[in-house]
């Protein structure tokens, strides 16, 4: 597209166009007033109510970058305005603009650029083919003459050539002699592209939210219910896009009938005047635009104090309307969504699954490749700056190529186009590629900064750390690349499908919509509009069905999406420097707790002995009870859990406390709440404490309250011991000794963890949490907790009770209520066919002494699991 400053406006099209565009500005202002003091109110109740957008991650993101950084600079050629080449320093900064200076020199000195380019809705080519068939295409030759194949536009002076064509602007033109340098300049402007075009519009600020809903509003009043294949860009931007498509069908009447010439001089006339008409539309949407906004900044300021004090009233009122527009939408929105969209949303997440999934894995490819790349060439030495250079370097030059296997959606998301509309294929590529990029970077710097803490404590150890942290990283990016394709598949879904219905909607719906506002008050309804909670209805009726679709695909494991998970936020606390980890851990492996190894390899002899894998000694067995964990509810009396024994053991029934509420019992294998808790019992040699029969018995169950206050862990653990004293003449006979070490974590969602930050060094082995599968760690805890019993009690125990599975699916376990009260009993399973020496009094006197002395510990617990904030978003 030439770079000619002549062009076919006059003063009267020079005004016709001014004419225009103050009246598209003049048409939007209510639709963006309206979106303002909307979008106000929602981020002053989000503020009220501590919502947090966005989901959490494992890998850290670093702080962005000021606008200023560089992020490349080098020498080329570039196609001047007088038609000629020149050779130019080519600077990128952080926010992806493009200035161009005349050397090097003079950038050095602080010389401003002579250019500054800002890429936003560009196309990067390098083939000159492709290129005149791109402007060809844009060229509207309303005589549809056959001439002549198409001359270049430009004569390139080098064999490397790459162009930039952009909407209703003039296109770019540069030129390198090596390859490396064309490609690494291509892979940068790419990211240019991309980032010029979704940045803003990913920003939650109030005045970009308000944008968006005022142009969605006001294209839909024009009756275009699509996505928007030019909402890319600054919010002037996109309304100058939006103000040149109604500008250019008139455009092309008047005008094109006038040019003169052969076609490339006409194609080169026009295009010049298709600037020079953008240039003036932009100019004054730029000024009037401001000066909108500044309007209501001060009207949303006003407002501040009426919505903060009736807030309550504002979120009522909006309730109650969406209640009578329920009325109105939900089943015609229901009846077309059951019949031409859900049937078609496992195709199109098909369709879209392929090729993220490819990209997003050669990404993973990638990191893998370049974090060993760095463990061989950094083998000894800290976290130096020639390491923290080759971070953020790693993959940048390859990454292109992982962007390639994204880049096949534009073709295959064409179908879509006559069922549903769709045309904004570009629009989910580049929010792919992005999330793609950022991925990377995140990983790179999550490694860097879990060398940093490791190396600390163990620097002697550079290459055992390197190669802990490469591992680590790569499960946390599993779990994260899991999360962001869940996300972009239901994104996607969505823009696909509802413009759907909301065309099939309007004409039952659009015109009955205006009969809703009376049941607003008269002095909230510039913060509840009819229009918003009319699309959160129908918005909210897809996600359900999009929702089940995304989860049913994520049940299927070749298509390698975790399940939903909040475990697994704390898998980035672990510890890097403890040499035990395991090298080559798979995703679902759960921790690895110092407890559970030493209780697990405990060995019950047939002979009735235990041989302990700590002193290697035999000792002998007695009667070891079973002790239970209960939840108080009052819900119900009876257990509901298939897991609850405790009706298979009648010996020592449980009783109520003094208060009213009754007791829900809950075995070992089965502990919930509806808030964090962590239950810590450990178990060594100390003395005995004796207490007669008639204690027992009166001590049977003793509530616990939760809402004592949190007690520090260490502090917590306390030493217990059991010693059955014999009345054998053998005074030397060794006794029985019980060690265990048990640690409970409740969190609300019924899942059991280990927080590494709570527990201490002593406590813990390896907490290398997998991102991918948390729900295994109950059964851990459980068999860590369970007293290992003679084989004549397991026998006697198999035959009177019915076998019960030590890991059940928590989904089948009923919740405590908060602050439930937790009672212990314990009792002898089925003494009575269970041959025992010891008398009735000294054997009382062992089952009390294990219940009082682990009631000192859990009556000192509660300890409140705490979250790690820094994986919040």
């Amino acid at each position: 597209m030439g770079a000619s400053s002549s062009s076919l406006l006059d003063e009267s099209k020079i005004s016709y166009i001014r004419g225009r565009t103050e009246a598209e500005l003049k048409n939007f202002s209510p639709h963006y007033r309206r979106q303002s003091c909307v979008a106000f109110f929602c981020h002053l109740k989000d503020e009220v109510e501590q919502h947090r957008a966005g989901q959490a991650q494992l890998l850290k993101q670093k702080e962005p970058p000021q606008a200023s950084e560089v992020l490349y600079k080098d020498s080329m050629l570039y196609f001047e305005d007088n038609r000629r080449w020149k050779e130019r320093f080519v600077v990128v900064r952080a926010d992806y603009s493009l200035e161009l200076h005349d050397s090097q020199e003079s950038y050095t000195k602080g010389t401003p650029a002579r250019h500054k380019l800002l890429p936003t809705g560009g196309a990067v080519l390098t083939s000159e083919e492709k290129y005149t068939a791109v402007v060809d295409k844009a060229f509207p030759d309303l005589n549809g003459s056959k001439e002549e194949p198409s001359v270049p536009v430009v004569a390139v002076p080098g064999p490397l050539p790459v162009y930039l064509t952009l909407p209703y602007r003039r296109d770019s033109y540069f030129c390198f002699q090596q390859e490396e340098k064309r490609a690494r300049f291509v892979s940068i402007l790419n990211d240019c592209v991309r980032h010029q075009n979704q940045d803003y519009l990913k920003s939650m600020a109030c005045e970009v939210q308000a944008f968006l809903k005022a142009i969605h509003f006001y294209r839909q009043e024009k009756g275009h219910y699509e996505s928007w294949d030019m909402l890319m860009g600054h919010d002037c931007e996109v309304l100058a896009n939006l103000v040149m498509e109604e500008l250019l069908p008139s455009l092309q009447t008047e005008l094109l009938p006038k040019l003169k010439g052969k076609k490339p001089e006409r194609k080169r006339v026009w295009f010049v005047t298709v600037e020079a008409t953008y240039e003036l539309v932009h100019e004054q949407l730029r000024e009037g635009l401001e000066s909108l906004k500044n309007e209501c900044r001060d009207a949303t300021k006003q407002q501040e104090a009426l919505i903060r004090s009736d807030m309550d009233q504002i979120i009522n009122s909006q309730t109650f309307l969406e209640t009578k527009l329920q009325a109105l939408a939900s089943e015609p929105a229901m009846k077309y969504s059951s019949e031409s969209v859900a049937p078609y949303l496992t195709s199109i997440l098909e369709e879209l699954m392929g090729p993220v999934s490819a990209g997003f894995q050669a990404v993973r490819l990638l990191l893998e490749d370049e974090l060993t790349r760095v463990c061989k060439d950094f083998p000894e030495g800290g976290v130096t700056e020639e390491l923290q250079s080759a971070l953020q370097q790693a993959g940048r030059d390859r990454i292109e190529d992982c962007y390639q296997h994204v880049n096949v959606l534009k073709e295959q998301l064409q179908e879509l186009r006559n069922r549903f509309k769709f045309s904004n294929s570009t629009r989910v590529v580049h929010c792919t590629q992005n999330q793609m990029q950022q991925l990377m970077e995140n990983a790179m710097y999550t490694f860097e900064l879990l060398l940093q803490a490791a190396l600390k404590d163990k620097s002697d150890k550079q290459a055992s750390v390197m190669e802990k942290a490469k591992l680590r990283v790569l499960k946390q990016f599993d779990y994260d690349s899991s999360t962001v394709r869940k996300k972009i598949f239901q994104d996607a879904l969505v823009d696909i499908t509802l413009p759907a219905i909301r065309r099939n909607l309007a004409p039952g719906c659009k015109t009955e919509l205006q009969k809703f506002e009376q049941f607003i008050f008269a002095d909230y309804t510039n913060f509840v509009q009819v229009e918003n909670i009319y699309e959160n209805i129908l918005l909210n009726l897809l996600n359900n069905e999009v929702n089940k679709v995304v989860k049913e695909a994520a049940s299927l494991k070749k298509n390698n999406l975790f399940a939903d998970s909040t475990d697994l936020q704390c898998v980035s606390q672990s510890s890097l420097v403890d040499s035990r980890t395991p090298p080559l851990s798979a995703p679902s492996s759960p921790p690895q707790v110092l407890a559970f190894k030493q209780a697990v390899q405990k060995i019950s002899s047939p002979s009735g002995e235990t041989v302990s894998e700590d002193t290697h000694q035999t000792h002998e067995t007695s009667v070891i009870p079973t002790v239970k964990i209960t939840v108080s509810s009052p819900e119900s009396v009876e257990p509901t859990s298939p897991l609850n024994v405790a009706e298979s053991q009648p010996d020592v029934p449980p009783t109520l406390p003094n208060n009213s509420s009754p007791i829900l019992e809950v075995t070992e294998t089965d502990v919930s709440s509806t808030e964090p808790e962590t239950i810590v019992c450990a178990e060594d040699s100390s003395s005995p404490q004796p207490e007669t029969l008639s204690k027992v018995e009166e001590d049977d169950v003793t509530p616990v309250s939760s809402g004592q206050a949190p007690v520090p862990l260490a502090d917590a653990c306390e030493t217990l011991t059991v010693e059955a004293d014999e009345e054998s003449k053998d005074a030397s006979a060794p006794q029985s000794e019980i060690k265990e070490e048990c640690v409970h974590t409740v969190q609300p969602d019924a899942r059991l963890t280990i927080n590494a930050e709570v527990l201490p060094d002593g406590c813990v082995e390896d907490t290398d949490v997998d991102g991918s599968v948390s729900d295994e760690i109950h059964s851990v805890d459980n068999k860590v907790c369970e007293a290992a019993p003679s084989s004549d009690e397991k026998s006697n125990e198999t035959q009177d009770s019915p076998a019960v599975d030590a890991s059940p699916a928590l989904d089948s376990v009923p919740d405590g209520p908060e602050g439930g009260a937790v009672a212990l009993t314990s009792e002898l399973e089925n003494h009575s066919s269970i041959e025992n020496t010891d008398s009735p009094e000294e054997t009382a006197d062992s089952v009390h002494a294990i219940r009082n002395l682990i009631m000192e510990v859990i009556e000192v617990e509660d300890i409140i699991t705490r979250p790690c904030d820094e994986n919040q978003p």
